[in-house]
């Protein structure tokens, strides 16, 4: 059976995070896991343009070292539920690299004290 390209996707931001792809498990779970996130990845064959424009938009209009990010909020919903979508790319030029090495145990539980440290110049 050919390799799918959401397999292939899945594999190529494991690497670029430094995790792991969980692969199909049968129940609900990401389909990355790091020493410091947790990642459900979706691919599309094609992001709404809107979408695109928008974070376009805060990549334009972010001076200076600013991070651009887009902010999702859903009308008469509270905004701890927001989304914030940003580039790949300016996430890891924020963070700095993110393979931290060698994975933890994938079944460490949230809040375990993982965290992005240095790398970047913006920690904090």
């Amino acid at each position: 059976m050919a390799d799918r390209l959401w397999k292939q996707c899945e594999r190529a931001i494991a690497r670029r995070l430094g995790g792991v792809r969980t692969g199909p498990t049968g129940c609900t779970g990401p389909d990355v896991v790091t020493d410091w996130c947790s990642v459900e990845v979706k691919t599309r064959r094609r992001l709404p343009t809107w979408l695109k424009e928008a974070v376009h938009q805060a990549v334009a209009g972010a001076w200076g070292d600013r991070l651009p990010l887009v902010v999702l909020h859903e009308k008469g919903q509270r905004h701890d539920g927001d989304l914030v979508v940003l580039r790949l790319r300016d996430f890891e030029d924020w963070y700095g690299p993110l393979d931290r090495g060698e994975l933890g145990n994938a079944s460490d539980a949230p809040g375990d004290g993982h965290s992005l440290n240095g790398g970047g110049s913006h920690d904090g």
